[in-house]
């Protein structure tokens, strides 16, 4: 059975939105990680709890409040309409912007551990050698903790391929701009075309399972080689 040209175009859009969340998140994750790993602010408790609150709060919940806060009455909404530009629920930014809230924590914790796994002693020594904080940090931390950059851009783009309901709730269900390939598999479902969700949702399981299957793989070479 072949994929509808609908069904095509929700599918690349699900990778584009997947390859552009992931830069931002790995941005945005790695000086917050950092941070985390190596502060002892009391904000720091806080901060945690709050990159982690996508894990266990409702998607539908995460997404109503984005839009709340992105819409035209919202605070940010209010100010880009002020501002003269475009509010972003409905469009490709607003996915973006919910995907990368709500996979923030699935690029942050990788990061965190392997920069807490590198130890300060390295950093040490090289300060010893008159390497500057930004030296330390690009020629040895970063190379130490590749393994967590590794493990945060697959964990943070396989998550951001199965998005649903932030996706729903902030973008909705325009085709060819928002309609990603969850929300195509929940039409489907919702046509009762069967065979066409079992075909989207079949290639969804075998894409998870492959990321699983090689994340455990590169965990087992990586702890071996550290061995």
């Amino acid at each position: 059975m072949a994929l509808a040209a609908g069904d095509l175009a929700a599918i690349t859009l699900t990778l584009k939105l997947a390859a552009v969340s992931t830069g931002l998140l790995l941005a945005i994750a790695t000086p917050l990680a950092w941070w985390l790993t190596h502060t002892h602010a009391r904000l720091r408790a806080a901060m945690t709890a709050l990159v982690s609150l996508p894990l266990v709060l409702p998607p539908t919940v995460l997404g109503f409040y984005l839009l709340v806060l992105l819409g035209p009455k919202g605070l940010v909404g209010g100010w880009m309409q002020a501002a003269g530009l475009d509010t972003l629920p409905f469009t490709f930014g607003g996915l973006v912007v919910g995907s990368v809230v709500f996979s923030l924590p699935f690029a942050v914790q990788p990061l965190a551990n392997a920069f807490a796994a590198v130890g300060a002693r390295p950093l040490e020594v090289a300060a010893t050698l008159r390497a500057s904080p930004w030296d330390r940090f690009r020629s040895v931390a970063v190379p130490l903790a590749r393994p967590g950059f590794i493990t945060a851009t697959v964990l943070s783009f396989a998550h951001t391929v199965g998005e649903f309901g932030v996706v729903l709730m902030l973008g909705g269900n325009i085709p060819g701009e928002t309609r990603v390939l969850s929300v195509a598999i929940y039409d489907h479902v919702e046509a009762l075309e069967y065979d066409s969700a079992h075909l989207l949702a079949a290639g969804l399981v075998a894409f998870s399972f492959l990321v699983l299957l090689t994340l455990g793989r590169y965990s087992g070479h990586w702890q071996r080689t550290a061995t």
